[in-house]
């Protein structure tokens, strides 16, 4: 591939038009939505039975995003190795779109009843969005030089916000005018599960169109291209431990990713339950998301620009703070408005941000890039888990979602401590003898 070729660009960012889809409908709006009126509906409140176990339907949500990080946590790392020895980035990266995109479609048959396919195909599709990322984000070190790595990865999230918000319009038509259309609306909701599937397979052919692996060696799948990969993860993980600041930028990512995803996972059951909007409200705030976090990836950039990643970084980290306490204390759907406003602007920014800084990280001239994501990714995968999982586990105990957004704001205000501590600068991997064979 050429290096900062724009046709080369443009379609490295066409997946993250492809894949935002799923993001927004499946994870953000249409489909929380739809899960918790169907589910209630079908077992007359919030308790449902999963394979004969009595749970509430937003805990079991909240769990089901869990498991599916926790496994494709210990997943990526192996594929990232074997993928990076064997060139086969783009292969595994199309795999995973077929998982996704295919689990999306069989969204199309839950109608609430059938709890266990709703949450097993949101749980593949999620397999299959988060292990696709592993991959994609691998190719920006390797489509552009450092000194674009900001503008393109905001241009990335730009794509997708723009993306996932036109295909949102899209289904918000058909399900309002769903009558005219001569269909019900029950069938009309589950039509934009089958419309995001075919979305995203169909939009990403145009990434594997232009988007082609750097280097080959030639193994086939085969027990010695598992050792192989095994071995990459491995001269990665003996570098990465002796390097105190990617350590101390990981350390931050982590705990901040503990936040950011989950309020991205379940904004709108806080919104539903606590504050008790509709869903036309719910999806309104989505939108207001989508369109401010646009013009936030930019503005943060252009802030990165000017004083650097860890200024723009850090700025990010103590406005997501300030939010989660104010969150904690709002009363009125207003409230919540401006609110949902202020942290548009800063998720599309803490995303860009935080992608394009790691690749600054990464030692130069290597070709492990894969391998190299796949601990930032495991790291953020683990953090969604984790941050899901308590989101969960705490209101279970509680019965209030605003005891778990108080401890995202916990995690942040660590994040915080650790990004503070980090220098943002690579070292050149000549000068490192642990990288001497990567």
């Amino acid at each position: 591939m050429l290096i900062n070729d724009k046709k080369t660009i443009n379609a490295w960012c066409f997946y993250d038009w492809a894949n935002s889809a799923y993001s927004l409908v499946i994870t953000s709006t249409i489909f929380p939505i739809y899960y918790l009126v169907a589910t209630r509906a079908q077992f007359n409140g919030d308790i449902v039975r999963f394979f004969g176990f009595p749970i509430t339907n937003s805990v079991l949500f909240s769990y089901s995003i869990s498991v599916s990080y926790l496994l494709i946590a210990f997943i990526s790392p192996l594929l990232s190795g074997i993928a990076d020895y064997g060139g086969k980035k783009r292969r595994f990266m199309q795999l995973f779109v077929m998982i996704g995109s295919l689990a999306c479609i069989s969204l199309f048959w839950f109608n609430g009843k059938n709890v266990e396919l709703g949450v097993i195909a949101f749980g593949l599709a999620t397999l299959g969005y988060s292990g696709s990322i592993v991959f994609y984000n691998a190719f920006l070190p390797e489509i552009v030089t450092e000194d674009l790595y900001d503008k393109v990865s905001a241009r990335g999230f730009s794509f997708g916000y723009v993306g996932s918000v036109l295909l949102l319009v899209i289904n918000l038509i058909i399900i309002q005018f769903h009558e005219s259309i001569g269909i019900s609306k029950d069938l009309a909701t589950r039509l934009a599960f089958l419309m995001v599937g075919f979305w995203w397979i169909g939009f990403s052919m145009i990434t594997f169109f232009h988007i082609k692996d750097r280097h080959r060696n030639k193994v086939g799948f085969n027990p010695e291209i598992l050792v192989k990969g095994f071995n990459e993860i491995g001269k990665v993980f003996r570098y990465v431990i002796t390097q105190k600041n990617i350590l101390l930028f990981l350390s931050s990512f982590f705990f901040y990713s503990m936040g950011v995803q989950t309020i991205m996972f379940l904004a709108a059951t806080f919104a539903e339950k606590e504050l008790k909007m509709e869903g036309a409200e719910l999806i309104l705030i989505v939108l207001i998301l989508q369109l401010v976090a646009i013009a936030g990836a930019y503005l943060f950039a252009k802030i990165s620009e000017r004083f650097g990643n860890k200024i723009s970084l850090m700025i990010l980290l103590v406005i997501w703070v300030v939010t989660c306490f104010v969150a904690y204390i709002i009363n009125t759907k207003l409230e919540f408005y401006l609110v949902a406003a202020v942290i548009g602007s800063i998720m599309g920014g803490i995303q860009s941000m935080s992608r394009s800084t790691y690749s600054k990280l990464i030692p130069e001239g290597t070709k492990d890039n894969a391998s190299f994501f796949s601990f930032y990714d495991f790291l953020e995968k683990i953090a969604i888990v984790i941050g899901t999982f308590s989101y969960g586990y705490i209101e279970m105990l509680t019965g209030s979602m605003r005891n778990s957004i108080l401890v995202l704001g916990i995690f942040f205000v660590v994040g915080v401590i650790f990004m503070g501590l980090t220098r943002i600068g690579r070292e050149n991997k000549n000068e490192n003898p642990i990288l001497a064979e990567i």
